[in-house]
Parts: structure tokens; sequence; C-alpha cells
């Protein structure tokens, strides 16, 4: 048994020292220490000896599986560290060579300016919502005072969907989520996209973003409307701009006006995106409707509110000096490199 034991040991050893390949050691290990392995095998015959020689061959039989056992892992070690060598030395690069300048993205200028107008109302106590922009008629239209036939519904081209739903046509269907979700006081915006059935110019998409704003509270009025419009304007252009508040119809509001911006791109002189008239369309507002804050659950005896949609796009526009709304959707590398 001995002598059997010192065959095996030596026969293991040469087959390991031969072993060039990681599949040569698998195969050796199977080959002695497997299921079936010649070691293995040799000690199932240790039932078969004397008593007296059972404790003898039982040590020797240990010691020949653990010095196997540990002489296939060195010899593994050994082939993955060499394996890993030449790997190494096959992607070998030169430090010294110049490298590749790797080109990074920009954060899109619409985005900039909206992260910003977060920082602003958020400082002013106000939370940023949002909402869905595939909508139902319902908070698009009929919750916001505009039922079905209404001749406002004219003043928004809107694609609709075959299931009823519709793209939203503007951000203000959140003013009814929020004052279903939250009780007064509320001081809320959501920045979103919208989209509108019309042909596109210099100053119209299908495509643009808003903004909505809403505050409810007790004892609400035009004067805190005006100073957080004023105030949202300074901060954002970083200088007092000239503005202009004049009526507007909206049914979501009562009443209604129109905020417009005195052209930063031609000064108030006239241009294609002022459409020579030196001032710009940018932000409609007014006092919330008592309807409306009744579709919220909201008691209009009780409460009161402003509410106002920023033209976000259009802002960022002013903002830039960007005298075409196209550009933000064309996709040129060189347009949004510009904000890096």
């Amino acid at each position: 048994m001995e002598k059997r034991i010192e065959e095996l040991r030596a026969a293991a050893s040469r087959a390991l020292d031969a072993a060039s390949t990681l599949d040569d050691v698998e195969n050796a290990r199977v080959r002695y220490l497997g299921k079936n392995g010649e070691i293995t095998q040799l000690m199932k015959g240790l039932k078969d000896l004397p008593a007296e020689e059972k404790p003898k061959a039982g040590q020797l039989f240990n010691r020949l599986k653990n010095e196997v056992d540990a002489a296939i892992k060195e010899r593994k070690a050994t082939l993955e560290s060499s394996q890993l060598d030449s790997a190494l030395a096959a992607d070998a690069f030169d430090v010294t060579e110049p490298g590749v300048r790797v080109g990074f993205g920009s954060v899109h200028p619409i985005e900039q300016t909206r992260r910003r107008l977060e920082d602003i109302f958020t400082s002013m106590g106000f939370m940023v919502l949002d909402g869905p922009e595939i909508e139902s008629d319902y908070y698009n239209f009929e919750a916001l005072n505009i039922p079905a036939h209404h001749p406002a519904r004219d003043m928004q081209d809107t694609f609709w969907l075959e299931d009823g739903d519709l793209l939203r046509t503007h951000t203000s269907p959140v003013q009814i989520r929020a004052m279903e979700t939250y009780r007064p006081p509320i001081r809320a915006i959501a920045p979103g996209r919208v989209f509108r059935y019309e042909v596109t110019d210099a100053s119209h998409e299908n495509t643009f973003h808003q903004l909505e704003g809403l505050v409810i509270d007790r004892d609400i009025s035009v004067a805190n409307l005006i100073f957080a419009m004023k105030t949202l304007l300074r901060e954002i252009f970083e200088r007092d701009v000239e503005i202009r508040l004049r009526p507007g119809y909206f049914p979501f509001v009562e009443p209604g006006f129109e905020l417009d911006l005195s052209c930063l791109i031609c000064d108030g002189g006239g241009c294609k995106v002022c459409k020579q008239s030196g001032w710009v369309e940018l932000l409609p507002c007014g006092m919330v409707h008592p309807n409306v804050l009744r579709s919220g659950k909201i008691d209009p005896e009780e409460y009161s509110g402003f509410a106002f949609g920023l033209g976000l796009t259009r802002l960022v526009m002013m903002r830039y000096g960007i005298d075409d709304i196209r550009q933000f959707l064309a996709g040129d590398l060189r347009f949004l490199r510009q904000f890096a």
C-alpha cells in the first residue's frame, strides 16, 4: 500500500510539472482527486485493510491528498500569473504618447434655465411639482373652466389621441392636481413640456416648455402676483427688465393679464422674434377663477390665489439672445456647445 501511495505521489507530481495550461491542471486534478480519481479509488480500499494497518494507511492517504491538492493550487496560480503577464505585455502602451481628447456634453439651455428657476422659487417657499404629458380632457380643459364647445378651446390647437386623451397644451392641469393633493396654503411651480398643433416660425414651436405657478392662500391679491413676477424676472436676468401688464383673457383666471417683456433681442426696437412690436408675450397670469378653485375642492369664499404660465422656452431665448425658437429642437451640436 505504501509503495502504491508513493507511485501516485510521483505520478501526480510529474503530471503537474508537465501541465502547461489551466486545462492540463484541471485534467490532473480530475485524474487523481476527482470522484473516480486514482487517489480517491485507492482510499476506498482502506476498508479492506486489516484493522491494525488502517490508522497508518489513513494518515498516509490524507498526507498524499493534501500534498497533491496543494501542488495543484500552486501550479494553477503559477499559470494564471503567467497568463496575466502575457496579456499585460500584449496590451502594453506607450504612456508618453499624446492622449485622445474626450468630448463632454453640456446641459441644454432650457434645462439650465429650468434649474435656475427652481432654485429661485424654492428659495421663496414653492414646491416643484410634475404632471403627465398625456392628459385627459377633464384636467386640460374641463376643470380649468373650459367646458366642451367653449370658444377658448380654439385658442389652443390640440393634438388629440385616439382614446380621447390629448397631449397637454399647457402646464395648467398641474394646478388641479396640486389642489387635489395639497390643502392651502399652496405655493407650487410645475415646469414641463407642452404641445400645440400649430405652424412653426421664429417664435412658435409645436413642442416647447412652460413653467406653471400657483399660489393659494387667504387674502391673495394682484399685488402679490406682480411682486412675485418682478422678483422672478429680476433674479433670472440678474438685472431689472422692462415689463408691461395688460388685460388678457384666460378662462381659468379672473381677472387675467398678459405680462410682456421688452424684447431683449432687439432692445425693444423690433425684430422677427417680437414681430417688430418691441415686446414679447412671456407670462399669461391672473387671479385663479372661483370655478377652478371649486374643481380643486377649495372654497373660493375662503381662499384666493394667483396663477401664471411662464413661457420657459421664450424666457431662455431672451436670457441668451437666441433669435429662433426652432434651434432648441434642431439637434445642432454647434448650437448646444455654446452653453457648455
